[in-house]
C-alpha cells in the first residue's frame, strides 16, 4: 500500500518545468542512469523498443543550441522572424544540464502510432524519474525538430519527436 501512495504522490507532483527555473547544479550520473533506465522499462508492442535517446551535454549541448537558432533563423520568413525567439533558444539549451533528443524508430512489426505511444510511454517514465529525484524537466516538440536528421543521423524510418530538458532544482 505504501509504494501505491508513494507512486501516487509522484504522479500528482509530476510537472514540466523550464529551463529558466533550473539551479546550476550538474545532474549526477547515478540519476541520469536511473533517468534513461527508467525510460527503457515503458511497455512496447512485440519489444520493438523504438525509443532512440542521444544525450547532450557540455561543448555538443551549447553546439545543438547553435544549430537549433541556425534552423529557426533559416527557416522563419524574415516578416515573422522573433529575436526574443531566437534567443530564447539559446537561452534554453545553456540552462539546461542536459538535453536529450526523443527519437522514435518505427518497426514494420506494428503500427505507427503504437511505436510513438511506447515512446511517449518512455518518456513519461523520464518525467516520473526526474520527479522522484527533484530534477526539473520537460518534453518539447517545436518544428525546429524536423530539420535536425543529419546532426542526428536520423534515418528514414526514425522521427524526432522533440527535445527532452533536464535540470535541477
Amino acid at each position: 500500500m505504501e509504494n501505491a501512495k508513494i507512486l501516487k504522490h509522484i504522479i500528482e507532483e509530476r510537472r514540466s518545468v523550464f529551463p529558466k527555473d533550473y539551479a546550476e547544479a550538474p545532474i549526477p550520473e547515478h540519476i541520469l542512469e536511473d533517468i534513461l533506465g527508467a525510460a527503457v522499462l515503458a511497455p512496447n508492442h512485440k519489444r520493438t523498443k523504438p525509443w532512440r535517446f542521444k544525450i547532450f551535454r557540455g561543448e555538443e549541448k551549447q553546439l545543438l543550441g547553435e544549430e537549433l537558432q541556425s534552423i529557426y533563423k533559416d527557416t522563419t520568413p524574415p516578416q515573422i522572424f522573433l529575436e526574443k525567439k531566437y534567443q530564447d533558444i539559446g537561452f534554453k539549451i545553456s540552462k539546461a544540464n542536459i538535453v536529450i533528443s526523443i527519437v522514435c524508430e518505427f518497426s514494420p512489426l506494428v503500427p505507427e502510432w503504437e511505436e510513438i505511444a511506447a515512446t511517449a510511454m518512455a518518456v513519461q517514465n523520464m518525467y516520473l524519474t526526474c520527479t522522484a529525484n527533484r530534477i526539473g524537466c520537460y518534453w518539447s516538440s517545436s518544428a525546429v525538430v524536423n530539420h535536425l536528421q543529419e546532426s542526428l543521423k536520423i534515418e528514414e524510418n526514425q522521427k524526432c519527436l522533440g527535445l527532452f530538458y533536464m535540470g535541477g532544482l
